[in-house]
């Protein structure tokens, strides 16, 4: 591990300058995840990146604590209640999170975009080529069904074939399942589940079975590469605590430079983490795909947003992506 380019001016990121303020926690929570998109969180885990930034922003004693919860809906509980400060959701997460929340004391914004990276829907059921070829004996593996990122990319390219008045055609078809789970079922074809709406590295293990193929991208169905997930906020970041989450902001943009400027040192610290058994050289090119955008910025995080309003599933419509962020995340032409 080459660590000798952290903290040496190779990755330096410019960072606000001044003493924390009285306000600023000691402690800061970040909940544990290990996927390829959450890297850049394990690589800011691995090499202590927020700890250095915040002794750069007046805090050299900030302790970073990293636990681990059983699932979305209690990493969210957390964020609410302040048990926890930051954690990974989903756009239609953030949106319904800040859609039931705005403008109280409790509302919900994200402090920066972990990545973008598509969803890939595979299948072995050599009879599928495109959404429409799916019948009722097909099973759609997502991890939560109707309300997951997958879930509603899905629903957006039902609507885009369909209509948005069939937005919910493919939804009978759906079921919760864990992504590894998933996986094991469709390269095996022994299961009912013979479909999987999945992420990186789950798709890239798919597709590498001769059984299996791709049948839809989600940029495809967007228009383009979009937002795969975000760094949600506790509450309390909106209007205290703003040193430590620049420093978690900075650390994040100096682990994604280091992501893009040296992918085998990010594959292993993967490896590592996540007690990977993958070749070094696999992870590698998985870590370097020209589908992975390692950035802070997001991109049509709006198309989402637009759609769940349209279809009813938001009551509110922020004025831009910018309403769902903190302030220090505002930064690069994002949409």
């Amino acid at each position: 591990m080459r660590r000798r380019y952290f903290g040496l001016g190779l990755l330096a990121m410019p960072s606000v300058t001044g003493r924390a303020s009285a306000s600023d926690a000691s402690v800061v929570r970040i909940v544990r995840q290990y996927g390829l998109p959450t890297l850049p969180l394990m690589v800011m885990e691995h090499e202590k990146l927020v700890e250095r930034h915040a002794a750069k922003l007046g805090l050299p004693a900030l302790k970073v604590e990293w636990p681990v919860l059983g699932g979305p809906g209690a990493m969210i509980d957390a964020m609410l209640t302040g048990d926890v400060d930051f954690g990974v959701v989903g756009t239609p997460g953030l949106a319904t999170l800040w859609d039931k929340t705005v403008g109280t004391e409790r509302e919900m914004r994200a402090l920066s975009t972990v990545q973008l990276q598509p969803f890939m829907l595979t299948t072995n059921n050599p009879a599928v080529r495109t959404i429409a070829d799916f019948t009722d004996k097909d099973r759609i593996a997502l991890p939560t069904a109707k309300i997951s990122a997958q879930a509603i990319a899905l629903q957006m390219a039902a609507a885009k074939l369909w209509g948005n008045d069939q937005f919910e055609r493919l939804d009978p078809l759906t079921l919760t399942l864990p992504h590894p789970e998933a996986t094991a079922n469709v390269i095996s074809g022994k299961s009912q589940v013979n479909s999987h709406y999945t992420v990186s590295p789950f798709y890239y293990y798919e597709l590498a079975s001769p059984n299996v193929h791709l049948v839809l991208k989600s940029n495809d169905t967007l228009g383009g590469p979009h937002v795969n997930g975000l760094l949600g906020a506790a509450p309390k970041y909106r209007t205290s605590n703003q040193t430590v989450a620049q420093a978690v902001f900075d650390a994040q943009q100096e682990a994604n430079a280091f992501i893009d400027a040296h992918p085998a040192d990010a594959a292993a610290i993967y490896i590592e983490l996540a007690k990977e058994t993958h070749p070094m050289a696999e992870m590698t090119k998985m870590v370097a795909d020209p589908d992975n955008h390692w950035t802070t910025v997001p991109k049509k995080l709006m198309d989402f947003v637009v759609f769940m309003h349209t279809v009813g599933r938001l009551k509110h419509m922020p004025r831009s992506w910018k309403d769902l962020f903190l302030p220090m995340g505002l930064s690069g032409d994002g949409g």
